[in-house]
């Protein structure tokens, strides 16, 4: 009994003790003070705490001139540290809230290099390269003259390419595994919608194959026509003229030294 009343009377003291308790008391600081200290943090390549702060900012100034300023640099701290998806939700906002911003085209950019860091190979599924694509793409056509422009383009150049390198690699399991049609409608999604991309000599190739495969012969013949009149030096031009035609025109090779004698 006595055993009882003294871890009663332990549990009762207990929670008068953690009602008692009191949370620790919130303090305002000064704007200059959290944004510079944010600052601070981002320059040590603290970037976890730099955009911890900079949220802080605008969460305890929400109406001074530095919580826009801190929306876009918490956006910039979120990317650093690879934390793209919290980059892109404070960017999206930062778009929405400030349209007219002076670095409304930086923001932009930045929204775009956090899809662009997310792409897989080929092998993986292409959401963030598609994603990647659609946001440079609204860059370029936003702000053609903004001096993000120009990297956008070429990392615009590389997503296409991405997107049709999975076209090709989709196309040839087709090809290989004889569902020729299906390769077929891969390989001129390539040709059609990805024309300055470095698979469309090999598109128009596979192409060509694919036609073969299929008994048309008119088709492959003016595919591999359109391969040789705009690819006329390439390696899978002469791999088309070599099918079509049934002989080779490579030269070759020449036996190793090591083996003449």
């Amino acid at each position: 009994m006595v055993r009882f009343l003294t871890a009663h009377c332990l549990l009762a003291a207990l929670l008068i003790a953690g009602c008692s308790a009191k949370e620790p008391e919130y303090v305002e600081h000064p704007v200059e003070e959290l944004y510079n200290k944010a600052l601070d943090s981002l320059q040590k390549d603290a970037f976890e705490a730099s955009a911890t702060l900079f949220d802080e900012v605008e969460r305890q100034h929400p109406y001074s001139k530095w919580a826009t300023k801190a929306q876009l640099m918490a956006a910039y701290s979120y990317y650093m540290s690879n934390r793209y998806d919290d980059a892109i939700v404070a960017l999206d906002r930062f778009i929405q809230l400030h349209p007219s911003n002076r670095d409304i085209a930086y923001a932009y950019y930045l929204r775009g290099l956090s899809y662009y860091e997310q792409i897989s190979d080929v092998t993986r599924d292409q959401k963030m390269t598609d994603l990647a694509r659609q946001n440079l793409q609204e860059l370029v056509a936003r702000f053609p003259g903004s001096k993000y422009a120009s990297d956008a383009k070429v990392k615009l150049d590389l997503t296409n390419d991405h997107l049709a390198g999975k076209q090709m690699e989709i196309g040839r399991y087709y090809l290989r595994q004889g569902h020729y049609g299906a390769a077929i409608n891969r390989f001129k999604t390539v040709i059609d919608r990805y024309q300055t991309t470095t698979h469309v000599p090999e598109a128009l190739h596979r192409l060509t194959e694919a036609y073969r495969a299929l008994g048309i012969d008119e088709e492959a013949q003016k595919t591999a026509a359109v391969l040789g009149h705009n690819f006329p030096g390439s390696e899978w031009y002469i791999d088309s003229y070599e099918m079509i035609e049934g002989k080779k025109i490579r030269p070759e090779e020449e036996e190793p030294w090591y083996k003449i004698w």
